[in-house]
């Protein structure tokens, strides 16, 4: 089967259009996504809409932990807001209460047969929802990640993609679709085909600077949700 790996959107839906559009132009019949509709950016309504013709699975990111918690105390928003951007608050206001509760209520992690292959589909690590595994990761602490008996250990969170093997075991970090940290402002995903067990990282073209010109239109204040586009 070919799949779709892919997470981090975070209301992005140019970045999101490009990649759908690349996934269905190469056969993609499934798509796997790490968590991160929401935060940062302004469009998760579309995102979901995107998303909706897909078979889809998906685990929870802590973007969609921090939903929970705002939707449980709104006095919390504005300091979130001041770090991250209205991206939640957009969520709030624009969702359904039926959209929200879907989000909040996502699993994490989630275990998978495909194709007789085992796969756990992460957003921080299997251990933790919040936990960092970036490409620099000391080995130890990888390796003690891939002796979970999975073929493939798909996780999101830091941004940067890495695919990492250990005996049969693949730790795969697809990148971000909606905010690359890793110097590129395209959008990141990967196509796995759980039957020759290849995995390719594509990168995908779109109008980034829309989402810089709106990031400094709404929050002038944070420079960093657009200059993180920026890096070179």
């Amino acid at each position: 089967m070919k799949i779709g790996v892919m997470g981090d959107i975070h209301g992005n839906h140019l970045a999101l259009e490009a990649v759908l559009k690349s996934a269905k132009n190469l056969g993609v019949q499934k798509l796997l996504i790490t968590g991160e509709l929401v935060g940062y950016y302004f469009r998760p309504k579309l995102d979901l809409e995107l998303l909706e013709p897909w078979d889809c699975l998906i685990v929870k990111g802590n973007h969609e932990l921090m939903l929970s918690k705002v939707l449980n105390n709104v006095s919390l928003l504005s300091e979130m807001e001041s770090s991250y951007g209205s991206g939640l608050r957009v969520a709030l206001e624009e969702l359904t209460v039926l959209q929200k509760d879907w989000l909040i209520n996502l699993p994490h992690p989630l275990k998978l047969r495909i194709d007789d292959n085992l796969i756990l589909l992460c957003h921080g690590s299997p251990f933790s929802l919040e936990e960092y595994v970036y490409p620099n990761t000391d080995e130890l602490s990888l390796k003690k990640m891939a002796l979970t008996g999975y073929r493939w250990i798909i996780m999101g969170h830091t941004h940067y993609p890495m695919e990492k093997k250990y005996k049969k075991t693949s730790l795969l970090n697809p990148g971000s679709v909606g905010q690359p940290r890793n110097r590129r402002h395209e959008a990141h995903w990967s196509l796995l085909d759980t039957v020759s067990e290849e995995v390719n990282f594509h990168i995908e073209s779109y109008d980034f600077q829309f989402i810089v010109n709106e990031s400094k239109l709404r929050h002038p204040e944070i420079p960093y949700l657009w200059e993180v586009f920026l890096r070179r």
